[in-house]
């Protein structure tokens, strides 16, 4: 059982049912999960993505400049945030918000000395902001975070459930990897679950990455507890 992981959740998982937006049913049922992991005894930081509300780099262009899109796109992971603690807090999951662009009226800023204290407090600590810098996703902002927090793992929620040797959507005879090393990850084209950036962070420092579909039941607890879940790259 790992003492302190990160769960990486895109934006498009939180809209759930709906094209856009939170789906608040779908956000409470995760913080249920989180909380078996949390009553486990592991300590469980959140970055979430704001693809629900905006992409940057798919906003760029026609006039809006790549920082100001991704300045959007961040500001969009905090819409998801704040909703997301609410939700949690307001289904007995203590949670607290921490911010890497400056927000006084919504959100604490972001502190090494805050996210670890609220860590060890029991509070399931949700980042938002990315890293708080243009031309950088939320899958690298994870992977720094979960570094300077002292994680053991990151754990990234996709739409599969690990990595396939080819597209599972295009060809019925993909098979799904178990394992998969950081230099495979980095340098093969056809896998594309993570940021090339962030994988190129995880192997610098050896932290493990295992990719998972976070929408079953019991498999957030499962991927915490190393059981082997989903593909992991290491």
């Amino acid at each position: 059982m790992y003492r302190r992981v990160l769960l990486k959740l895109s934006g498009e998982q939180l809209a759930g049912k709906f094209e856009g937006g939170i789906d608040s049913e779908l956000a409470a049922w995760i913080g249920q999960e989180i909380k078996k992991v949390v009553v486990a005894g592991t300590q469980v930081v959140v970055m979430v993505g704001g693809g629900n509300y905006a992409r940057g780099a798919q906003l760029a262009g026609h006039g809006i400049g790549r920082v100001t899109a991704d300045n959007i796109g961040m500001l969009a992971t905090m819409m998801n945030a704040v909703a997301l603690a609410d939700i949690f807090n307001g289904h007995d999951v203590s949670a607290r918000v921490l911010t890497n662009i400056k927000a006084d009226q919504i959100a604490d800023q972001f502190t090494h000395r805050r996210a670890i204290s609220d860590l060890k407090k029991g509070h399931v600590v949700i980042v938002a902001g990315g890293i708080g810098r243009p031309y950088l996703t939320t899958d690298t902002a994870a992977l720094s975070l979960a570094l300077e927090l002292e994680c053991e793992v990151v754990l990234k929620a996709t739409k599969v459930n690990g990595v396939y040797d080819k597209d599972p959507a295009q060809f019925v005879d993909a098979k799904k990897v178990d394992a998969v090393s950081f230099q495979d990850a980095v340098s093969d084209e056809a896998i594309k679950v993570m940021d090339k950036a962030a994988l190129g962070l995880a192997m610098e420092y050896t932290l493990p990455v295992v990719i998972f579909d976070a929408m079953v039941a019991g498999n957030i607890l499962r991927a915490v507890s190393d059981d082997g879940i989903g593909t992991k790259i290491s």
